[in-house]
């Protein structure tokens, strides 16, 4: 980060807790699970601003969501990360709500199999939580592991989309 960029948070309450939003002059930067430090993402502490305009978007798309009424976000977001790690979170972003993969898919879909860990690695350092979907990833058995928000926030938000049923056309 630039010594002349700021970085702003806003705190909402959830169906998973109260989470906390952090997002740069560019885009969402963050997302935070209640209770958790800044370490996950490396970001230094923001300052409140409970009015920033992306604050705001992100807080009213994420209601809509738990709402079941978004599948999809379409807020900037300010990835702060490796270039591998960047690469896999783009990665999370092509999981259509619903769906699962397991790390071994997703890293076939990067390209490198073997990347698994790597993968593993970059989710588990991912600081966008629900909007960035690493929910979406289980292990190869399809078992829910690994979680920066816990497994039970993991099993809320995969039931929360699993829950939502298409119109039928007939």
């Amino acid at each position: 980060m630039s010594e002349h960029e700021r970085l702003v948070y806003k705190d909402m309450l959830s169906p998973v807790g109260f989470i906390r939003l952090i997002a740069t002059d560019t885009g969402l930067a963050a997302i935070l699970w209640e209770g958790e430090d800044y370490t996950r993402t490396k970001l230094p502490a923001p300052e409140r601003d409970d009015q920033a305009v992306i604050l705001l978007q992100t807080e009213q798309q994420l209601k809509e969501y738990f709402d079941k009424k978004r599948r999809v976000f379409d807020i900037p977001l300010d990835f702060r990360g490796t270039a591998f790690q960047i690469r896999v979170w783009e990665a999370l972003l092509n999981i259509p709500y619903g769906v699962t993969k397991t790390y071994g898919e997703l890293a076939r879909l990067l390209g490198d199999i073997k990347a698994v860990r790597a993968v593993g690695g970059a989710l588990n350092k991912n600081p966008i939580s629900i909007v960035v979907p690493c929910h979406r990833v289980v292990g190869a058995a399809g078992k829910l592991v690994g979680f920066a928000g816990g497994l039970d926030n993991k099993s809320i938000l995969l039931d929360l989309e699993n829950e939502y049923k298409a119109p039928t056309l007939f």
